[in-house]
């Protein structure tokens, strides 16, 4: 306790001793919040993942795989400092998707940890500019609070809408890869 019996703020996330960097837990934008999960997330994430035009390039997951998923991402903000936001509208407080950063340490193409930018959206929300828009606030923080030498960006090869926002974000395209017996395209920005 601090004089005066305020708390103290919490220790920051490590690693093996070390500080794990840590961006912020909540941002807005323009028209979004983007903050931590809660569980009554799941059944509006799960929506998006039934989707049939989110399915043209990605899995399906269900409820209970949905969950799993958001304790996954709440887990990497404790394990890494970051991870991805749920994305809520601030116009009517909705669950948009999810937006900002994840850590893959499996990522074939490095040895060792690697930051991407992703993005996933509620269909009736697409080409509004919301993808660029959180991908924006996500590289400011990248910029700002990580020391990683390069942020990247995956999707499929046929997800043209994804590689547009990439481009809008300034990320140049890095080649293709086989990840997760998919075959993925991937764009990257250095730190400048």
């Amino acid at each position: 306790m601090r004089k005066g019996g305020s708390p103290l703020p919490p220790e920051p996330p490590s690693r093996a001793g070390q500080l794990v960097p840590h961006i912020p837990e909540e941002l807005r934008t323009e028209r979004m919040l983007l903050r931590r999960w809660r569980a009554d997330d799941a059944e509006a994430l799960a929506a998006i993942y039934t989707d049939p035009d989110y399915l043209e390039h990605m899995r399906a997951l269900d409820l209970e795989q949905t969950r799993a998923q958001i304790e996954r991402l709440d887990r990497a903000w404790s394990a890494e400092g970051y991870g991805q936001w749920a994305a809520e509208d601030r116009a009517d407080g909705s669950l948009a998707g999810r937006i900002g950063l994840l850590c893959h340490r499996d990522w074939p193409l490095v040895d060792g940890p690697v930051p991407e930018v992703g993005w996933v959206l509620r269909r009736d929300l697409w080409g509004r500019g919301l993808a660029t828009e959180g991908g924006r606030a996500a590289i400011a923080c990248w910029r700002e609070h990580l020391d990683d030498p390069q942020l990247i960006s995956i999707t499929r090869p046929a997800n043209r809408r994804s590689r547009a926002v990439m481009g809008r974000l300034g990320l140049v395209y890095g080649g293709e890869a086989r990840w997760h017996d998919h075959d993925v395209i991937w764009h990257a920005l250095d730190r400048a």
